[in-house]
């Protein structure tokens, strides 16, 4: 007759991702003619539970190349941005608390999807998408046989046995 035992142990209990969609805002010291470039590096985040919800802080840098002048001369500008987002993630049977283990995992890489010149100043969107999945403890129950499949007994002369059973002419009848 076969019996379950439960294994208690840490697994993913809840996860979710998110779309972000931001505009930003830089002011140049020269007024722009038009935007050449814009490309997104050194993203960094972490995300924590806080008041039942998760929190992801983080940050990353922009670089806006334009031209200035009449389109006669260019410059890049460059602007750290940072971050704080708040989700939330259902989770079916745990509540989430201040000590629950949050790992935060980015699916989509902060891009600049729109950039245009305002009013002198260079109005920028970034668009990410991030992955929060929540771990936490969980049971799992197993099938335990009571009977054990008998242990094969391996004899001395196994490697006798195999080099027996080889065939030394193998690639010549091929």
């Amino acid at each position: 007759m076969a019996t379950y035992k439960e294994i208690v142990t840490k697994a993913v209990i809840a996860k979710g991702k998110k779309d972000f969609k931001d505009v930003y805002t830089i002011t140049t010291e020269i007024e722009p003619s038009t935007v050449l470039g814009c490309w997104v590096i050194n993203h960094n985040f972490k995300g924590y539970p806080q008041g039942g919800k998760i929190v992801i802080e983080g940050s990353f840098d922009v670089n806006i190349w334009y031209s200035f002048d009449k389109d006669t001369k260019t410059n890049v500008i460059s602007k750290t941005i940072t971050y704080s987002d708040t989700s939330s993630v259902r989770s079916k049977d745990n509540e989430i608390t201040d000590d629950t283990e949050v790992i935060v995992r980015s699916l989509k890489q902060p891009t600049c999807s729109k950039v245009e010149i305002k009013d002198g100043d260079i109005e920028f969107t970034i668009e990410k998408e991030l992955g929060i999945e929540i771990i936490g403890d969980t049971k799992a129950k197993i099938l335990v046989e009571e009977d054990e499949d008998p242990w094969e007994i391996i004899g001395n002369n196994i490697d006798e046995e195999i080099d027996n059973e080889v065939n030394e002419n193998y690639i010549n009848e091929i």
